[in-house]
């Protein structure tokens, strides 16, 4: 979730993590998200600021072409094109 200046409440941004931890790969999202905004700190209309929706399968991250360590942002709206992929057991 990340606040901006022009917008009343924050906002979902999505990002792609190429790191195999949860952790790392949170964090990653949080460095990569403080490039737009202040992340939110705390609960934003029951959502936390920074989670994970789901882990990508590797079949996946091939046919998007995520590199290993790579961040990248997909934007306000759902990810479907990633997450409607195979999903990692």
């Amino acid at each position: 979730m990340v606040e901006l200046a022009d917008e009343p409440a924050a906002l979902r941004h999505f990002f792609a993590v190429g790191h195999g931890d949860q952790a790392k790969a949170e964090w990653t999202a949080i460095d990569s998200a403080l490039l737009i905004g202040k992340v939110a700190t705390s609960p934003v209309r029951g959502l936390e600021p920074v989670h994970m929706i789901s882990e990508l399968s590797p079949r996946t991250i091939k046919q998007l072409g995520l590199k290993p360590s790579e961040v990248r942002s997909l934007g306000w709206r759902w990810p479907r094109k990633w997450t409607s992929l195979e999903q990692a057991p």
